[in-house]
C-alpha cells in the first residue's frame, strides 16, 4: 500500500526538509530560514509524504505559502526528482491553495523560472496568469522570472473549480497511491 499524507512541517523535519531542498532548489534556504518559517504564523509549509506498508514515511515534496494582506504568495514548490510527471505537484499546489482559502486570501502569486516549462504548465492549469517579468530574479544564473497571478480565490466559483482539481487529481493518483481527503493535511 502507497499512502500519501500531506502535513504541516514541524522543527523535528528540518533536517529532512534540507536535503529536499538541496535536491529540489539547490539549497535555496537554510536551516535558520525553515525554522523561522515554520514558527511563523504567517507562512505555511506543508510536506507531502510517502507511507509504504511498513516503512518509514518518505519525503517526497514541499510547499510554502506566505500570508501577505489578502495575498498568498507561493515561495517554494518541489517535488523529489525521482517522482517527476505524476500529478504530485498538482496535489500540492491544491492543497497550498486550500490553505490560502482557509486563510480567506483573496488572490495567489508566485515567481517562477522562464525556462521552468513543466511547472509553468501546472500553474496555468490552475489559472495562474503571466503578470509580468522579474529581470535577473535568480542571483546564481541570472536567469529571468515571470511573475505568474491568480486572483478569486476568495469567490464560491474557485472553491468549486479546486475541489473538481481534486476529485482529478486523486482519480489520477489512484492506481498508484492511495490519497484519501481525511489523510491530507494531518498535524
Amino acid at each position: 500500500m502507497k499512502l500519501l499524507i500531506i502535513q504541516n512541517a514541524t522543527v523535528q523535519q528540518v533536517p529532512e526538509i534540507l536535503a529536499l531542498d538541496r535536491l529540489c532548489f539547490g539549497g535555496i534556504w537554510s536551516e535558520k530560514g525553515y525554522k523561522r518559517e515554520i514558527d511563523s504564523p504567517n507562512s505555511t509549509i506543508l510536506l507531502l509524504f510517502l507511507r509504504e506498508d511498513n516503512s518509514e514515511d518518505q519525503l517526497l515534496g514541499i510547499g510554502c505559502l506566505w500570508s501577505i494582506v489578502e495575498e498568498a504568495h507561493i515561495t517554494l514548490l518541489g517535488i523529489h526528482p525521482d517522482y517527476h510527471r505524476q500529478g504530485l505537484g498538482q496535489l500540492l499546489l491544491s492543497a497550498l491553495l486550500q490553505d490560502a482559502i482557509d486563510r480567506k486570501l483573496e488572490r495567489a502569486t508566485l515567481e517562477v523560472r522562464t525556462t521552468n516549462y513543466a511547472a509553468i504548465a501546472l500553474y496555468h492549469k490552475f489559472g495562474f496568469k503571466v503578470a509580468g517579468r522579474r529581470k535577473n530574479y535568480y542571483p546564481k544564473t541570472g536567469e529571468d522570472a515571470f511573475l505568474l497571478w491568480r486572483s478569486g480565490l476568495d469567490k464560491p466559483e474557485f472553491l468549486a473549480e479546486l475541489e473538481g482539481w481534486k476529485q482529478k487529481i486523486w482519480q489520477q493518483l489512484t492506481p498508484q497511491y492511495i490519497v484519501l481527503p481525511e489523510n491530507l493535511k494531518q498535524n
